[in-house]
């Protein structure tokens, strides 16, 4: 079977099934595991020229330029991802995997609709399977391993990955399950403005011993207010940027410090605020979902179980704690 992948969470998938072999064409956001390097990209970036077109300088782009880019897409119902033309007529695929849980970030379906109108004129009778996934919960990401390795005819490795990775979800719960104290945490998916995290993280957050003080389980990640943030009055504020790495939000989290008065929360005082991979271990729907709760853990409840590698989590400072 020849499978193209839109949607990196599912090229992980596919390839924790073993069929990285099958792949032969991919999204540029693919990038995990680091062989995929090698399967051929069918997707761009149009995000620089969405940006340029609102009016940003070129360079490093801000939070706040990010988000009002975004919003122009959303509001005029486009995408910042694009397709290759003639790249998929090249793979010749027999079942391409999309998504439908983010409307900025996919492919838009008409594109590939279209696609595969050329594609089924030059290849004359070719069937093309075209499979939409889009989970909003741990249990909708688990349906999703299910529901590719049925497709692909690998079902007792799909069968035994969603019963490795529920182990492992088991393992936090058992060992977290009397913790005299669950604290509050603040997920933010977005430093400016601040969006809280929804869809399967506030899951992430309640497994690992928390108590998510922003965002609903199964819902859209939604635009707060640094207000919204104060109130809540986290104990740990997690800086989680979509699409960003390690790197990528420590360097949001500094731009950050200076749009809020820290002070007013305890999260500082504690020690936790904490950046993390987003992109790897929150923001996608794949089996690294797991990797998650086992740092989220680690952070929270350090006694109970390993505290996170520096390459998963860093710990960082708003202030000096004695000018405060």
């Amino acid at each position: 079977m020849r499978i193209v992948s839109l949607v990196p969470a599912a090229t992980e998938i596919l390839c924790a099934l073993g069929l990285r072999g099958s792949l032969v064409g991919r999204s540029h956001e693919c990038d995990f595991p680091l062989d995929v390097a090698d399967v051929s990209v069918m997707t761009f970036d149009r995000f620089h020229d969405v940006m340029i077109a609102a009016g940003a300088q070129p360079g490093r782009k801000t939070a706040l330029e990010i988000d009002q880019a975004v919003s122009q897409q959303v509001a005029l119902g486009t995408s910042s991802v694009g397709l290759i033309p003639g790249a998929l007529a090249s793979a010749k695929p027999d079942l391409i995997i999309t998504q439908a849980l983010c409307g900025v970030c996919a492919v838009p379906a008409n594109q590939v609709h279209d696609s595969l109108s050329e594609l089924s004129t030059e290849s004359g009778s070719q069937t093309v399977q075209t499979v939409s996934l889009q989970p909003t919960t741990i249990s909708g990401i688990f349906d999703s391993i299910l529901q590719l390795g049925a497709l692909t005819e690998c079902q007792d490795a799909a069968t035994n990955l969603v019963h490795s990775l529920q182990i492992r979800i088991d393992r936090v719960r058992d060992v977290l399950a009397d913790v005299p104290h669950r604290p509050s945490v603040a997920a933010l998916e977005w430093m400016d403005p601040p969006f809280a995290a929804g869809h399967w993280v506030p899951e992430q957050i309640a497994l690992a011993g928390g108590q998510c003080a922003l965002g609903d389980a199964g819902e859209l990640s939604n635009r707060i207010s640094w207000d919204d943030v104060l109130h809540c009055q986290p104990e740990m504020v997690v800086c989680m940027p979509c699409g960003f790495d390690l790197s990528g939000a420590i360097a949001e989290f500094e731009s950050a410090r200076t749009l809020h008065d820290w002070r007013d929360m305890p999260a500082p005082y504690l020690h936790q605020l904490v950046c993390v991979d987003g992109s790897a271990y929150f923001s996608r729907p794949g089996p690294r979902v797991v990797d998650g709760i086992e740092i989220l853990a680690g952070l929270l409840h350090p006694t109970r179980y390993p505290h996170p590698t520096a390459d998963r989590a860093v710990r960082v400072e708003a202030f000096a704690l004695d000018e405060a």
